[in-house]
């Protein structure tokens, strides 16, 4: 199926394109995903901006929230960080409402972001002492949820309090997985954090599965990576890998999301079918829960 061109957006359709239409899995209800992995350069930022570009390609409403004192999400989807923004810092230590700092992204319709700048690396200090601080950012979105079909946080390379808001907050978690040398070392600290979670603050949270990125069929180690994940998480590994690809990196230098920068580049191809992924299984999951409920 090769979707519409939508009404201001640059997006051009690709013949081949399999991204579903809203329609063919009914309404999507609106699901917040953490992506997260206290291991710096997996590819969280990178995921976070072209899995959302994508998902706001097949016409569901994507809000990205940049958590990461860093603030390269801000950046890669064409925001200067010296710009004078509301940022998530406004939203968690101010208490700004969530809808008055969300920007629309310049590049595709349907994409949304709340930015972040340095100031956030002081947040975990001015939070501290705040009852009920690891709730702040869920009681934040709660009234911007219904507005998007899927709200994606950039997380930290830590496993400090402004990733603990974010899993507070979030249904799932997506685990970004580098196809190299060490890729599983420490997971078992995020996953252990996870349960923590589970355990005290969120219920609910699940693992919404893990990606592997920087992925080279031709080389071993890459397929050994590959292998031992989905030994250990399962069924939770996506289908979908996304390569190593030049155009990929050089996307975020020009603030736009792989899909609008090279959208024939096999990273936004990849990135492209991961969505598509993402919402036939969210589709399924849902599906089967209401199957469970009713039985």
């Amino acid at each position: 199926m090769v979707l519409p061109p939508k009404k201001g957006s640059p997006y051009i359709p690709v013949p081949g394109n399999t991204l579903p239409n809203p329609s063919e899995f009914g309404s999507v209800m609106a699901r917040t995903i953490a992506i997260a992995n206290q291991k710096g350069g997996v590819g969280k930022t990178t995921t976070a901006i072209n899995l959302g570009a994508s998902l706001a390609i097949a016409e569901r409403r994507t809000l990205i929230i940049d958590i990461d004192p860093q603030g390269n999400a801000t950046s890669g989807m064409g925001f200067r960080k010296a710009e004078d923004l509301p940022t998530v810092y406004d939203v968690l230590v101010e208490g700004r409402p969530a809808a008055e700092c969300i920007e629309a992204s310049p590049h595709v319709d349907g994409l949304f972001l709340l930015p972040s700048t340095r100031d956030l690396v002081g947040a975990e200090i001015e939070l501290v002492d705040r009852p009920e601080r690891e709730r702040i950012l869920s009681g934040a979105l709660d009234a911007v949820r219904k507005d998007y079909d899927y709200i994606l946080v950039d997380c930290p390379p830590s496993l400090g309090l402004l990733t603990l808001n974010t899993l507070t907050a979030a249904d799932s978690v997506l685990i970004p997985i580098q196809c190299e040398f060490y890729a599983l070392e420490g997971l078992s600290q995020l996953l252990n954090t996870v349960r923590l979670v589970q355990q005290g603050l969120n219920p609910a949270l699940e693992i919404e599965g893990v990606l592997l990125t920087m992925y080279d069929r031709r080389l071993n180690l890459s397929r050994q990576v590959a292998d031992e994940a989905r030994q250990y998480f399962g069924s939770r590994v996506f289908d979908t890998t996304i390569p190593r690809n030049v155009r990929l990196a050089e996307a975020p230098s020009f603030g736009q999301p792989i899909a609008m920068y090279d959208v024939m580049s096999a990273g936004a191809q990849a990135y492209l079918k991961l969505a598509e992924e993402l919402i036939r299984l969210g589709s399924e999951r849902s599906g089967a829960r209401e199957r469970r409920e009713s039985a």
